[in-house]
This record gives C-alpha cells, sequence and structure tokens, in this order.
C-alpha cells in the first residue's frame, strides 16, 4: 500500500508536459520502427549504406528533440515562477520575522525605560524636596515646618515621588510665590533646580529611544514633574534675558 501511494505521489507531482513527451516520443518511435520494418520487408535485397541510416535516424529524431526542448523549456519557467514564488514568501517572512524581532526590542527597551523611571522618578522627588526646602522650609521662608517636610519626604520615599512638584504648581496656580525666586532665588535653589532639569530632560530623551509615536514622552510632560519643569525653564533667567518685549 505504501509503494502504491508513493508510486501515485510520483505520477501526480510530475508536470502534464512530460506525459504528452513521453507519449509522443513512444508514438513517433513506435512509428519510425514500423516504418523500418514496413521498408525491409517490402525491399529486403535492398542494402542501405550508414549514410542513408544516419539521414533516416537524423531526420527521425529531429522533431522529437525539438520537442523535449520546447518542454524543457517550459518547464525551467515553472521552475523560475515556483522559485520566485518561494523567495517572495521567504522574504515575507523575513520581513515579518525583522518586524516581530523589532516589536521585541521595542518592548524590552520600555521595560527597562519604566524600571529607570521609577528609579528617577525617586530622584526627581527628592530633588523638588530639596529645593522646596530651601525656598519654604526652614532654611527658607519657613511656610513649612521640618515636621512637614519630613512627611512629605516620607510620602516621596513612600512611592508618591511628586508632592513637592505639585506642591510647586499649586504655588503658581494659586500665585502665593514668586515661583522665580522659589526656583532661582539663591544659588543653592539655582543648582537644586537645574540639576533638576538636567535630570528630567535626560529621562525625556531616553523615553524618545523607546517609543516612535511619542505616547511616553508626552505622559512625561503633562505629569507634575513635567509641568514644573516647563515652569523652570519659563522662570529661568536666561529665558527672560531672550525674551523679546513688544513695544507699547
Amino acid at each position: 500500500m505504501a509503494s502504491e501511494n508513493a508510486v501515485v505521489k510520483f505520477i501526480r507531482s510530475r508536470d502534464w508536459r512530460i506525459w504528452f513527451g513521453v507519449a509522443v516520443t513512444v508514438v513517433w518511435i513506435s512509428g519510425g520502427l514500423w516504418y523500418v520494418i514496413e521498408v525491409t520487408r517490402s525491399t529486403p535485397d535492398q542494402e542501405f549504406s550508414l549514410e542513408v541510416i544516419g539521414s533516416f535516424l537524423e531526420g527521425a529524431f529531429a522533431p522529437l528533440a525539438f520537442l523535449w526542448l520546447v518542454i524543457g523549456l517550459f518547464i525551467q519557467q515553472r521552475e523560475l515562477a515556483n522559485n520566485s514564488a518561494a523567495l517572495r514568501k521567504t522574504s515575507e517572512q523575513s520581513e515579518k520575522q525583522t518586524q516581530a524581532i523589532a516589536a521585541t526590542e521595542m518592548n524590552a527597551r520600555q521595560e527597562t525605560f519604566f524600571k529607570i523611571k521609577e528609579n528617577v522618578y525617586q530622584q526627581l522627588g527628592g530633588i523638588a524636596g530639596m529645593l522646596y526646602s530651601s525656598s519654604s522650609g526652614p532654611p527658607g521662608s519657613g511656610t513649612m515646618s521640618r515636621e512637614e517636610m519630613d512627611e512629605n519626604f516620607k510620602h516621596v520615599a513612600d512611592g508618591d515621588c511628586e508632592i513637592f512638584a505639585r506642591m510647586f504648581l499649586s504655588i503658581g496656580m494659586l500665585g502665593e510665590g514668586d515661583l522665580a525666586e522659589f526656583f532661582y532665588g539663591t544659588e543653592l535653589r539655582c543648582r537644586h533646580t537645574r540639576n533638576f532639569m538636567r535630570t528630567f530632560e535626560r529621562l525625556c530623551r531616553l523615553a524618545k529611544n523607546c517609543d516612535v509615536d511619542g505616547i511616553i514622552e508626552d505622559s512625561l510632560m503633562q505629569s507634575a514633574f513635567g509641568l514644573l519643569h516647563r515652569r523652570m525653564k519659563d522662570c529661568s533667567p536666561d529665558t527672560s534675558r531672550t525674551r523679546v518685549v513688544s513695544p507699547d
């Protein structure tokens, strides 16, 4: 049964042109043999030279040679088409694999970014806390007691890293103080502000490398840290110097 199935598969796998060529070849050779036998019977005393036999064989097999040449060209054309289709499928699979690898790499970058973001947010929360302490804590205006500052720093350690950023934003929204003074009033505050801006901008650059659509970077810019960074940038003395005041 297995051998019969193998024979059937072999027959089905052959091109119909091959079977057509085989059938024509068998019929042609059979007709040629019949012709030779009939000629030999009709002229038993006639002797054929090698030149005559060669010319006969040449004329007899020339059509078969041409037939198989044409069949070979068609088969070669089919094989080339199959190879082209296989190459196209291979190219499509390679492209899909490349896209899958790129997506996997992007996911790995994003996972790495969010891990780094947690640590950077802790750092930004600490910097914002020190800046707020130098401006509104006991070293500054004293509007917030040391106990309140310690409680807020505890919130930063527990994961609420943006608590001091929200305090700065509420000051700006309520108009309870000059943010430029809070950010750049002393050399210490200026250093904390510059350190905060530099750290946040590095985090944004890292976000660009793992998000082609810019969604992660947009979320950073709309967070409390992002809004605080914008206030710091707007209140920067360097920005103030470059502003052009329109004439009245």
